[in-house]
């Protein structure tokens, strides 16, 4: 009888433990947000890499920034929830930033496009948009894009690839700091070696022939966590922690990382549709 009790004990005891370790559960594949975007359609292995709406209402925050490529989530989402261009977007707070452990298979592209909605007033800080971490570089950051010395109308704006940048100093003249939505996009071509930089669908020249990077192949192999709405310290990862290196201040909706380099074309459909 003792026997039979104790086996009883230990049957219930291993149930208890299987329920206290199950995963948490993730939604079916068609409760994430569908892409609109008519020229690629949203599948893994296709051009667009990686795609986060920030569409979410959930009160799980890392449900609200999940990639919807590979149901990739974050691993920490401290920004909280704010409408955006389409559906809801992020909200920035200058000090911290969303982490996921990787981009999904973009390190693997040779040519790609970073494309985003944003909106912010004015900040004088040296803020980062985002940031693929890589401990190739002295800055560990394979990829960012910061923004400083904001007016409405005009301010500085610096893009780098591989530790090859595009730099607009105090003279991107677009009211990209005005409080309105704006959507910026950056293409790489590897034929060409040359950057690519789009404002509201239009093109901008690029400073002097800063526009020709001369990487040839991207290589990003070695590229590991995704940062949205700041820099590697604004995510807790290893980097520069100078006391200048602000986090995005401002509102981030419909990021997206593309395997090819865009079309001008392709640019103007994403910002006609509010994609």
């Amino acid at each position: 009888m003792k026997n039979i009790i104790k086996l009883c004990l230990f049957s219930v005891a291993l149930m208890v433990l299987a329920g206290s370790c199950q995963k948490k559960e993730r939604p079916a594949l068609g409760n994430y947000v569908k892409d609109k975007d008519p020229h690629f359609p949203l599948y893994p292995g296709g051009p667009l890499k990686f795609y986060t709406a920030f569409d979410g209402t959930s009160t799980d925050k890392l449900m609200n920034a999940v990639d919807s490529v590979r149901a990739n989530f974050p691993s920490e989402n401290p920004l909280v929830s704010v409408n955006g261009i389409s559906g809801k977007a992020i909200q920035g707070d200058g000090t911290k930033a969303i982490k996921y452990p990787n981009a999904n298979d973009f390190n693997t592209v040779t040519s790609c496009t970073i494309s985003m909605w944003v909106s912010n007033n004015v900040n004088p800080n040296t803020e980062f948009l985002f940031s693929l971490t890589s401990k190739d570089y002295w800055h560990e950051s394979a990829a960012f894009l910061l923004v400083e010395h904001a007016t409405p109308t005009v301010c500085q704006l610096k893009f780098a690839l591989q530790d090859h940048w595009v730099e607009y100093i105090d003279n991107f003249n677009k009211p990209l700091f005005d409080g309105n939505w704006h959507h910026l996009a950056f293409t790489y071509d590897e034929t060409t070696s040359l950057v690519r930089v789009y404002f509201d669908g239009a093109e901008v020249a690029t400073p002097g022939t800063s526009g020709n990077l001369g990487l040839g192949k991207l290589n990003l192999k070695t590229a590991t966590n995704l940062v949205l709405g700041g820099w590697n310290k604004n995510a807790n990862i290893s980097g520069p922690t100078d006391s200048w290196i602000s986090g995005f201040s401002g509102k981030i909706d419909q990021f997206r990382l593309y395997g090819k380099a865009l079309t001008a074309s392709e640019v103007l459909a994403l910002y006609n549709s509010k994609l």
